[in-house]
């Protein structure tokens, strides 16, 4: 997801597993790298693929109604388990913009939030709503307000929810950390000069 970003509107991926943690999400033998390429590859590869790499055919991830999905709809304390930037960018990768779930782990929202993947907490009975409208159609369409912080399910009824206004600022304006801290770029210089100015023996030069 790149670039600045006020809605997003797609179909669903109904993955209703609790406590899906991010060994699941992007198992070990695929942290082996040394930059993000190919990570599509191993997302949830334990709930696509059997022991010999032979796609399971009752995966819902398998299932080719899903395959264009960009909303996963998941289950309480999604992400949860070690810290691992990887699951996020897998995620990304394989082209979800929004995770929808009951609850999130604290780090694994860190982390997706601040690399612009959408999580969106509601409201389990919301959530239920929105997994059984997927399950029966996998057509059906959901549609993100960023700026009002809402989901519209496929009945028009509208969902919403809670997000950092720094968060918030990240996703639509299409910046990460480095970038938000970019932007206030001459208040930092103006701290750094009073600082210097108030501090000149702290101060030193190089040569």
């Amino acid at each position: 997801m790149t670039g600045p970003l006020s809605t997003i509107d797609g179909t669903a991926l109904p993955l209703p597993i609790e406590n899906l943690d991010t060994d699941q999400i992007m198992p070990k033998q695929f942290l082996r790298i040394i930059d993000k390429a190919g990570l599509a590859d191993g997302l949830l590869y334990d709930l696509r693929f059997d022991g010999k790499g032979t796609p399971l055919p009752d995966s819902v991830l398998n299932d080719a109604r899903y395959r264009n999905a960009s909303i996963l709809i998941g289950g309480a304390n999604f992400g949860c388990g070690s810290s691992r930037e990887h699951a996020v960018w897998g995620l990304q990768q394989y082209g979800i913009a929004a995770v929808i779930a009951p609850s999130f782990a604290e780090i694994f929202y860190s982390n997706a939030m601040n690399n612009r993947l959408l999580l969106i907490p509601l409201q389990r009975e919301e959530v239920e709503a929105l997994l059984s409208a997927a399950q029966r159609d996998p057509q059906a369409p959901l549609h993100i307000d960023i700026e009002h912080q809402s989901v519209k399910g496929p009945d028009g009824k509208e969902y919403h929810y809670p997000i950092g206004e720094r968060h918030k600022r990240m996703v639509i304006e299409g910046v990460d950390t480095i970038g938000l801290t970019l932007q206030s770029i001459e208040q930092i210089r103006a701290f750094e000069q009073r600082h210097r100015n108030r501090h000149p023996w702290a101060i030193v030069e190089p040569e």
